[in-house]
C-alpha cells in the first residue's frame, strides 16, 4: 500500500497580548473565588470550640440569672417568700367546712428574704404544758423554722421596746422548767418536718414582748388598761404562745396592713371581741409613724358606752371596725302578761347586719352573755315569732340563735370576697364565786401549770356542729385552750383607776389586760391570713 504523507498542520496563531492577559486574569480570579468559597464553608476546629463555649456560657449565665431573680422576687409585701409542699394544715383554727379544708392541704416553708445571723437565744419555760388537747382541734401544720418564726425574736413590731432576742432570757419561779435554744441546728431540723396542732402548746416567757405598750397605743379603753390603772406586776404581758411541735410567726404590723390594704376587717360580737379589736388596733398602730394617719371615721373616742367604731388607716386605705352585738341575734321586747319585758329573738338576726355586709374579713363571737344571770335563767326571755317561751334551756336557745346567724351568713356573705371566722369562747377565771358574788383572780401573777381537769365548753361544741352544716366556709379560731392557762391575764381589780378611800369587791376575771392575751389571738389570726394570702398568690 502506498502511503501518502500527512499534510502539515497549519501554524497556530498567537492570540493578541490583550486577550492573553484577560484570559489569565479571569483564570486567576476564578481560582481565588473558588478558594474563598471553600474557606467560607469550613470552620477550623479552634473556632468551633470557641463558638460552642460562648453559647454554653451564655445559657448558663441566663439560667443562674433567672434563679437569682426568682429568689429575690417577693411573693408578698415586705420581701418575704414562702414555698409550699403537700400536707394537712389547720393552724389551730378548725375549718368546719370541706370547702375550707380543701385549700389547706399544704405544708409550707418560710424563707425570709433578709438573712440574719443565727443567734443563741435561750428561754426558760415553766412546765405549762397542755394537759388535755382539745379533741375538736385537729389541724396540723408543717413549718420550716428560721428567722421568720418567732423563736429568734425577729420581725419585731416597730412599737416594741427594741429589745432584741439575741440575748438570753430566763424567768425564775417555782415551776419546773426546760430550755429552748432558738438557734439549735438539731431543733431546727426536728421542726422542719413535724406536724403541729397549734392549739396544743405552752406559754414561754419572752422578754421581747409585749409588741406595744399602753404609752404607745391610745386605743385601749380604761377597762383594759391594767398598767395605767395601777397593776404593779408586768410579767403577764411577757409570755408568748409556743406550740409544742412548730412555731408561729411573730405579728408584723407592716405585713398585716399590706394584707389589709384596701379592705375592711370587721369584728362583730360582745365586749370580748372589743377586747380583741382594741388589741388589733394597737398592734397595727406600730407601723404608722404619723398618728394623724389613723383616726375614727366618726370622731368617736373608744369607751364602753358606744358600741360601733371604724378606724381608718389612711396610708393603706383600710378600716378596722367593731360592731357590738351580745348575742348575734336581735334583742327585743315583748308583752308577757301585763308587762313588756326584754326578750331575745333567737329566730331573728341582729339589726346591725347592714354594717357587716361588704367586709373582707369578718370575725364573729358570742358566748359571754349566754349565762344563767344575763338570760334571766331562760324564763320568759327567749322569743320565736310572737311566742315567748316560758322556759327554754340556754343550750337549746344558743343552738337556735347560731342557726339563725349561720343562715344569714349563708344568704348574705360572698365566700369569694369575704373570709369568715368564728372565735371560740374565752374562759373566765373566777375563784371563790362568780363576778357578782365575790369571785376573784387578783392574786394570780403566773399562768396555770395544768388545765387537764377543765372540760371543753359545750358552746364551742354547739358552734362547731352548726358551722359544719353551713355552705359558707367558716374557720373556728380556737383560742379557748391556750387562754385557759392565763388566769394572770385578767384586769381583776385593775379594770378601773382606784378611787381614794374606796375599794370595789367586784373583780373582772372575764376580760383581758392589754397588752396581753388577745394579742396572741390576733397573732393566730395573722398567721392564718398570711398563709391564705400566699396560698392564693401561688
Amino acid at each position: 500500500m502506498h502511503m501518502y504523507p500527512r499534510p502539515p498542520l497549519p501554524p497556530i496563531k498567537k492570540l493578541p497580548l490583550f486577550f492573553r492577559r484577560e484570559a489569565s486574569s479571569l483564570s486567576q480570579n476564578f481560582r481565588v473565588q473558588t478558594m474563598e468559597k471553600q474557606r467560607s464553608f469550613s470552620i477550623k476546629p479552634t473556632r468551633l470550640l470557641v463558638f460552642s463555649f460562648t453559647i454554653s456560657s451564655s445559657l448558663l449565665l441566663v439560667f443562674f440569672f433567672s434563679i437569682w431573680v426568682l429568689n429575690r422576687t417577693p411573693l408578698i409585701p415586705q420581701a418575704t417568700q414562702l414555698q409550699f409542699n403537700e400536707s394537712s394544715l389547720s393552724l389551730g383554727f378548725k375549718s368546719l367546712q370541706v370547702q375550707a379544708f380543701a385549700g389547706f392541704n399544704k405544708n409550707f416553708t418560710y424563707h425570709a428574704a433578709r438573712n440574719t445571723t443565727p443567734v443563741d437565744t435561750h428561754f426558760r419555760i415553766p412546765d405549762i404544758s397542755s394537759g388535755n388537747s382539745v379533741a375538736s382541734v385537729i389541724g396540723k401544720v408543717q413549718i420550716k423554722e428560721n428567722e421568720y418564726g418567732v423563736s429568734d425574736g425577729g420581725n419585731q413590731s416597730e412599737v416594741g421596746k427594741g429589745t432584741s432576742a439575741t440575748k438570753s432570757y430566763s424567768k425564775n419561779d417555782d415551776n419546773s422548767s426546760k430550755r429552748i435554744d432558738a438557734s439549735s441546728d438539731e431543733r431546727i431540723g426536728e421542726k422542719m418536718t413535724s406536724k403541729c396542732d397549734i392549739s396544743n402548746g405552752r406559754w414561754v416567757f419572752d422578754e421581747s414582748y409585749p409588741l406595744y405598750t399602753n404609752g404607745s397605743c391610745p386605743f385601749v379603753d380604761e377597762g383594759f388598761s391594767c398598767q395605767v390603772n395601777g397593776r404593779p406586776d408586768k410579767d403577764y404581758f411577757k409570755w408568748r404562745w409556743q406550740p409544742h411541735d412548730c412555731n408561729i410567726p411573730r405579728f408584723n404590723a407592716v405585713k398585716m396592713l399590706e394584707l389589709l390594704r384596701g379592705k375592711r376587717l370587721v369584728f362583730v360580737g360582745d365586749s370580748i371581741n372589743r377586747n380583741q379589736w382594741e388589741s388589733m388596733l394597737c398592734l397595727l398602730k406600730g407601723a404608722i409613724k404619723d398618728p394623724k394617719r389613723v383616726y375614727e371615721t366618726h370622731g368617736r373616742r373608744i369607751t364602753k358606752e358606744k358600741g360601733n367604731y371604724s378606724f381608718k388607716f389612711v396610708d393603706y386605705k383600710c378600716t378596722v371596725e367593731y360592731y357590738v352585738t351580745h348575742f348575734l341575734v336581735h334583742e327585743s321586747k315583748a308583752r308577757v302578761g301585763q308587762k313588756r319585758v326584754p326578750t331575745l329573738r333567737i329566730d331573728s338576726i341582729d339589726r346591725g347586719t347592714s354594717r357587716w355586709k361588704g367586709a373582707d374579713i369578718l370575725v364573729f363571737n358570742t358566748a359571754h352573755w349566754w349565762s344563767h344571770y344575763k338570760t334571766k335563767a331562760g324564763v320568759n326571755y327567749y322569743q320565736e315569732g310572737d311566742k315567748v317561751h316560758p322556759h327554754l334551756d340556754v343550750s337549746v336557745a344558743f343552738r337556735r340563735a347560731l342557726i339563725t346567724w349561720a343562715s344569714w351568713v349563708d344568704k348574705h356573705i360572698n365566700p369569694h370576697k369575704t373570709r369568715v371566722f368564728f372565735r371560740s369562747s374565752a374562759p373566765s377565771h373566777f375563784r371563790g364565786g362568780q363576778w357578782n358574788s365575790g369571785g376573784h383572780c387578783k392574786e394570780a401573777t403566773q399562768p396555770l401549770n395544768n388545765i387537764s381537769g377543765i372540760n371543753y365548753p359545750e358552746k364551742n361544741i354547739i358552734a362547731e356542729e352548726v358551722i359544719k352544716q353551713m355552705k359558707t366556709p367558716v374557720i373556728l379560731l380556737n383560742i379557748t385552750n391556750l387562754s385557759e392557762y392565763r388566769i394572770d391575764g385578767h384586769p381583776s381589780v385593775y379594770g378601773r383607776k382606784p378611787d381614794k378611800g374606796s375599794s370595789s369587791s367586784v373583780q373582772d376575771c372575764s376580760h383581758w389586760c392589754l397588752p396581753g392575751i388577745p394579742d396572741t389571738w390576733n397573732e393566730l389570726l395573722y398567721f392564718y391570713l398570711l398563709y391564705k394570702e400566699i396560698q392564693s398568690s401561688t
